[in-house]
């Protein structure tokens, strides 16, 4: 059986994905199209919808002769059906696409017992199944990631909130960094936040165990950043024309107490509205150059 894996830097469990097909001797499929290639295709057959289901459409297109394909769940925000049923969802706006299983993206409790479900699925072997999920045990753990830096001479730090999805995809999100640079501001990415201290801080939102898991996460990592005493303004991005994540990000701005700069990023960008502005709000003060003696 040949199964698609996305290959997506966002997912958090992709090497434990790839490993656990290869323990069950099913050959993994990767994307034959690069993601820029990729994410022109999604959007020719998804003009109108958000840029990270465009990538993620695109990335199936481009999977050569797969039996299935296993998608990462997409952590949703309030009113969001594309990350609540994607794998749902797309075959039925798109007709012809190899079957799609819904993965965890995180390790916890469920992981094993769906694990379990997906390997008799694509292998029929449940000695290989139990064999293989002893093997791949430690990939499930949450890697250790410590608070990044906050500073650097020179620049102003700024909170750059978004869905994972999103900012850790280089091909939507890898033109913020550099643009951020160039306007003299130090970001500090939401995906680069330890995962433990980020949900500690979503539980202080009103009615948080009512609130979608995606919403908890964005307002937990902009409230740990947005506290820090180096962070002078917050950016929030949402993926263009994801409706739902830009209104989680609207609530989210009426709670913060410092500058924020809404930012709809399409991919492929190098120049992003308002940010130039953004910047000379913040006033970053620059330290006087250092003569060599």
């Amino acid at each position: 059986m040949r199964v698609g894996l996305l290959d997506s830097p966002a997912s958090r469990l992709r090497a434990y994905w790839a490993a656990y097909l290869r323990e069950l001797d099913v050959q993994a499929v990767t994307p034959a199209l690069i993601d820029a290639e990729a994410l022109a295709l999604g959007q020719q057959s998804l003009p109108d919808e958000p840029t990270t289901v465009q990538l993620a459409l695109g990335r199936i297109l481009a999977l050569e002769a797969v039996d299935a394909v296993l998608i990462a769940q997409w952590p949703a925000v309030s009113g969001d059906a594309w990350s609540e049923a994607l794998t749902d969802l797309l075959p039925r706006r798109i007709s012809g696409l190899p079957t799609l299983i819904a993965v965890p993206d995180r390790g916890g409790p469920d992981l094993e017992g769906i694990a379990a479900e997906v390997g008799l699925r694509v292998s029929q072997n449940g000695g290989a199944v139990r064999g293989a999920l002893a093997q791949v045990r430690p990939l499930a753990a949450e890697p250790r990631v410590s608070l990044p830096p906050l500073g650097r001479a020179g620049r102003a730090t700024v909170a750059v909130i978004g869905p994972r999805v999103l900012l850790a995809e280089p091909e939507l999100s890898g033109g913020l960094r550099p643009a951020l640079e160039a306007a003299g501001l130090h970001g500090v990415f939401s995906p680069e936040l330890p995962q433990g201290d980020v949900m500690r801080r979503a539980e202080r939102m009103d009615n948080a165990a009512r609130v979608p898991a995606g919403e908890r996460e964005l307002f937990g990592a902009a409230s740990l950043l947005a506290g820090k005493s180096a962070v002078r303004g917050v950016v929030l991005a949402a993926p263009a024309h994801d409706g739902a994540t830009a209104a989680a990000l609207g609530r989210i701005a009426a709670r913060m107490h410092l500058p924020t700069l809404r930012l709809d990023l399409k991919g492929g960008q190098a120049e992003f509205d308002g940010l130039e502005a953004f910047a000379a709000r913040l006033n970053p003060t620059p330290l006087p150059s250092q003569e060599t003696p």
